[in-house]
């Protein structure tokens, strides 16, 4: 997984723990909701009223007897009751009544402490809003006192407390024993070893502040049923700050605010992101808390839909490494707005490209996006198709004498933004030898009223160098026929122009190096051909019948140094000799009639294989300029019918009686050309009337990935057969072998008579 992937996974993977929280919350109060919902079904069936009524009489019963509404409600429907206060607990709850009949935060806090709190040992309370900054505001308070309240009035949003994270987190803090050992949280209070709980308050969803309750000395634990009836007090509470008894309520409430009426007249489709903040002050994802009401997306979500929703949540492309989730935690820490021209949105299987701004507000962002029109689309595909040409549109308008350029041909000529050339100036930045070219150019476009088109060299303003252009244009008429402008387009055929002249160069090279080759060749096929024996006459001389063949490694190739020869000595003995020179081409043959000649040569002396092998050796690696190669020599008596033989480095010969052939045995020998003082040893094999004896170069048979053994074996088995005609058998063995390393293959069948 790359590093990008892991990015994205962690974001999502923080998403998916926030929705797992927001589940919880929302299923506890749903299951509030049901036993209440529940009660008031029974209060309609007994009392026989309405369901609006049913309501008023459980919270009737609900004040006069100062048991919350949740837990009348589950005495009421039997279900499992909430479990009595354990210390710190609950001992009575704040009456909505009571709640509705306070006029401010602080008379909340207040009746939050005497009339619920306070009993059960709570010692102080303090209810927080979150301003429109994303900062905290001290609605109200209760025993903390004056002077303490006055110092906490207000939290920027950048100081850390256990409220701001109940409020931006999402998140409930509970410290039965105080601030925790190593945490340096500044606490409103300043008594770091009281028990203090911190819940969010949540409106429609959306966190809108905290309340902290203080309890003046450390606990064992918070009991589960104190927390659940903490709970039940901090949503009573947000309904109360949200009533109309509570002056100022409404500017926490930002879809009311000046600035997003502002927005909504200004832009279409926008919508602000607040910053979630974990315990240390950490930005840990974007909540969308308000949009335009014409907001609308590719899945058409409308502003409802997506308010109270995490970004990712809506958005989860936005969680690529570097797109609209990355930018916009970019503007929120820096504050520098940010531009995308071009952001692919989508959302439900649909999609377009929009234009987007991210600018901060407050303790978050404001996001707009722009869906590009038809015209701002062609634009922005003439401008990349401009760029892609190196093309520079122009136009000259000759009434008010006034020129006009796009901005890839400032960049063609080298010319400071702002400063265009009309087609009369022109003149001064062409060289002399263009000058015809451009006067030719002026001439049938403002005066034959043509459209027409020129190449030639521009000498750029900024560095002196020299461009090749291809102009185009066309006039431009009024009504009345009068020319009024002209317009076109430059183009830089520099690099055409420098590819086609290298591709001239390079095409004249290759048909030399062509040329060459074809004479080397050719030269090498003559060379080769020269020096192989066309014909035989050891019939008559000898009693042998030889057929020699050679096989190319493919049409057009290029000849290798396999070589071979057979020849009626002084001695009326017979030379055989087959051989191959490591290469190809003309050094190959030049090596390979070298070795050829040395042999002949050295033959005449009477020496026996052994020893010629020694000298032609010596001679490899003396004379013939480090040329290395396999060979085998063979002496043929035909007194005797005797074949004394010696190999370099070479496949041993196949010999063929009764229809059974077997490789002959081979005597030590090293590759010639390899090392001047070698040794060879000698062997020797009677012959009989009709035995056939094959010699051959390893290109015959070799093969990729297969070994020589195997493919030596398929030789002889291919061999295994009755020789009536030498020739027609050599034939066979060249077309039954076969052999896919692109090697030249030479072949020498002898028949003995």
């Amino acid at each position: 997984m790359t590093g990008s992937d892991g990015a994205k996974l962690a974001r999502l993977t923080d998403l998916v723990e926030w929705q797992r929280r927001e589940l919880d919350r929302v299923r506890a109060i749903d299951a509030v909701r049901a036993v209440t919902d529940l009660a008031t079904g029974m209060l309609m069936e007994r009392l026989k009223c309405s369901a609006a009524e049913a309501g008023e009489q459980l919270a009737r019963l609900s004040s006069e007897i100062g048991v919350p509404p949740a837990e009348l409600a589950a005495e009421i429907t039997g279900r499992q009751p909430l479990a009595a206060p354990e210390q710190p607990g609950v001992a009575a709850s704040l009456g909505s009544a009571a709640a509705r009949a306070a006029p401010d935060g602080a008379r909340i806090a207040q009746a939050l402490l005497d009339q619920a709190l306070s009993t059960d040992g709570a010692a102080a309370v303090a209810i927080w809003l979150i301003a429109a900054d994303g900062g905290l505001e001290l609605a109200g308070e209760a025993g903390f006192g004056p002077q303490e309240a006055s110092r906490w009035r207000r939290i920027p949003p950048a100081i850390t407390v256990p409220a701001a994270r109940a409020a931006h987190g999402n998140a409930e803090i509970w410290w039965p024993r105080g601030r925790p050992p190593g945490d340096d949280t500044p606490l409103i209070g300043g008594r770091p070893g009281w028990a203090r709980a911190v819940l969010p308050l949540h409106r429609f969803g959306t966190s809108i502040g905290a309340l902290e309750v203080c309890w003046p000395k450390a606990t064992s634990g918070f009991p589960r049923p104190a927390c659940r009836q903490l709970g039940a007090l901090a949503d009573m509470c947000a309904q109360a700050l949200a009533s109309d008894a509570l002056d100022g309520a409404e500017a926490t409430d930002y879809s009311s605010a000046w600035i997003f009426s502002l927005l909504d007249g200004l832009h279409e489709c926008a919508f602000t992101a607040r910053a979630i903040r974990d315990d240390h002050g950490t930005v840990t994802g974007l909540m969308i808390d308000w949009a335009s009401q014409g907001f609308t997306d590719p899945a058409g979500h409308t502003a409802a839909e997506i308010t109270g929703h995490h970004l990712l949540e809506i958005y989860p492309w936005a969680a690529r490494p570097g797109d609209l989730y990355d930018r916009a935690m970019q503007v929120l820490n820096d504050g520098q707005p940010q531009h995308l021209p071009s952001v692919a949105i989508t959302s439900g299987g649909g999609g377009y490209t929009a234009e987007v701004r991210i600018a901060a507000l407050f303790d978050g962002v404001v996001i707009t996006w722009r869906q590009a029109g038809e015209a701002e689309r062609l634009a922005t595909m003439l401008d990349q198709a401009q760029w892609l040409g190196r093309i520079g549109g122009w136009e000259e308008d000759l009434v008010a004498g006034e020129v006009t350029w796009a901005e890839p041909t400032f960049a063609l000529f080298g010319q400071p933004p702002g400063s265009p050339l009309r087609l009369a100036d022109l003149r001064e930045r062409v060289p002399a030898d263009d000058l015809p070219a451009v006067a030719a150019f002026r001439d049938r476009l403002v005066r034959q009223r043509e459209a027409t088109t020129a190449a030639f060299r521009v000498i750029r303003g900024d560095d002196n160098s020299v461009r090749h252009l291809r102009a185009l244009a066309q006039p431009v008429t009024g009504p009345a026929g009068d020319l009024i402008a002209v317009r076109g387009a430059y183009q830089d055929i520099s690099g055409q122009l420098n590819t086609q002249m290298a591709f001239d160069l390079t095409r004249q090279q290759l048909a030399g190096t062509e040329e060459r080759a074809r004479e080397e060749h050719q030269l090498a096929i003559r060379l080769q051909q020269a020096i192989t024996p066309q014909a035989s006459q050891l019939v008559e001389a000898a009693g042998l019948e030889v057929a020699a063949r050679y096989r190319p490694s493919g049409p057009g190739h290029m000849v290798s140094g396999d070589w071979y020869d057979a020849v009626l000595l002084p001695t009326k003995e017979v030379l055989i000799a087959v051989g191959d020179v490591a290469g190809h081409g003309l050094d190959a043959v030049t090596g390979m009639v070298a070795l050829r000649n040395y042999l002949r040569g050295l033959a005449v002396t009477g020496a026996g294989p052994a020893a010629l092998l020694g000298w032609l050796n010596s001679a490899a690696f003396h004379l013939a300029d480090g040329v290395l190669g396999t060979a085998v020599c063979g002496i043929y008596d035909p007194g005797s019918r005797t074949l004394r033989w010696a190999q370099a480095g070479h496949l041993p010969p196949l010999l063929v009686r009764r229809k059974s052939a077997r490789t002959l045995s081979p005597p030590d020998g090293m590759m010639l050309g390899a090392d001047p003082h070698v040794t060879y040893q000698e062997a020797t094999a009677r012959l009989k009337p009709g035995d056939v004896l094959v010699l051959f170069t390893d290109g015959l048979i070799e093969g990729r990935g297969r070994p020589l053994d195997d493919a030596l074996r398929s030789l002889t088995q291919l061999a295994s057969r009755p020789v009536a005609d030498v020739g027609t058998f050599a034939d066979d063995l060249l077309a039954g072998s076969a052999s896919d390393t692109g090697d030249d293959a030479c072949l020498v069948a002898v028949s003995i008579r």
